[in-house]
């Protein structure tokens, strides 16, 4: 098949595609949210006309009570994330504002809670990963004749490090000019991700898998092949139908849900491409290494 054939390529596409990333993170950095910095995020919604940003931002910054980032909430409201506020300099916020402006919600989330959310997020992608491994190699155990079955797994793992770093560093970028933000709704985008994938490369796999079993094929490379010809339409028009609901989202759900709906977006489109593209070529590439030091 055209993918196997041109396998080398897609590889390199991925791997350009990773240090890409790793360099969008690294030069512009995370905008972690207050959900792991710590700090204050108070909606207001107006009950007349909502003044323009400029003015808000005057007001908020003659008080002295630090920087604070403001973005439009909807078509009345605003969203201020600063540094931990007390009840009183909320309401001292509140008060410049003028009395059209009404508190929608007031969230205050310490340093040490966001700590613990990043030690949280990072064992949960730790036990994923480890979970995905094992279950992988036990579920290919009786196919590893021509592949060992722990190899699936690490392919598998190497797919979904491909489909976490590229949108953490487009997020990166998207941070860096509008100021997107890392917070807990982008870990469960992350999370829901790497389900997600893993689930679409094990369709690949299990094709693989009983392909090997029936024995139609003489080549592993054309085994390869001819499952991805059998399985690539199913994965095309799955991931498409998830995509198109998702910009929908995107482009006419609520504000708050809009950076988890571009992520997973983003998400499913590269796991599919990593799914497709890459972890069954790298896996023929395996093979083809371990037969040529074999000889």
């Amino acid at each position: 098949m055209f993918i196997v054939k041109n396998k080398k390529i897609f590889v390199i596409i991925s791997a350009v595609l990773i240090i890409l990333s790793i360099f969008s993170i690294s030069y512009f950095g995370i905008n972690f949210g207050i959900d792991f910095r710590g700090g204050s995020l108070l909606e207001i919604k107006y009950e007349g006309i909502r003044p323009d940003q400029k003015s808000v931002e005057e007001s908020i910054k003659s008080l002295s009570l630090g920087g604070a980032i403001i973005q439009p909430m909807g078509g009345d409201g605003y969203s201020i994330k600063m540094k931990d506020l007390t009840d009183g300099e909320k309401n001292l916020i509140l008060e410049s504002l003028g009395k059209d402006a009404l508190e929608e919600s007031f969230t205050s989330i310490g340093p040490s809670v966001g700590n613990e959310l990043v030690r949280k997020s990072i064992i949960s992608f730790i036990l994923v990963a480890l979970g995905i491994i094992f279950w992988i190699a036990f579920s290919f155990r009786q196919v590893s004749k021509q592949v060992s079955s722990w190899k699936y797994g690490v392919i598998a793992i190497i797919a979904l490090i491909h489909d976490t770093i590229i949108p953490t560093g487009i997020l990166a970028f998207l941070g860096y000019l509008n100021g997107f933000e890392v917070d807990t709704l982008f870990v469960v985008a992350i999370l829901t991700i790497l389900g997600l994938s893993v689930s679409d490369t094990i369709v690949v796999f299990d094709r693989i898998r009983e392909n090997i079993r029936i024995g139609h094929f003489k080549t592993f490379e054309e085994t390869v092949g001819n499952s991805l010809k059998q399985v690539y339409k199913r994965s095309l028009a799955t991931s498409f139908t998830v995509i198109v609901a998702l910009l929908a989202l995107v482009f006419f759900g609520p504000e708050s849900t809009r950076m988890f709906s571009i992520i997973l977006a983003i998400g499913m489109f590269f796991g599919t491409y990593s799914s497709l593209f890459l972890a069954s070529p790298l896996l023929v590439m395996w093979n083809n290494f371990q037969n040529k030091n074999n000889k």
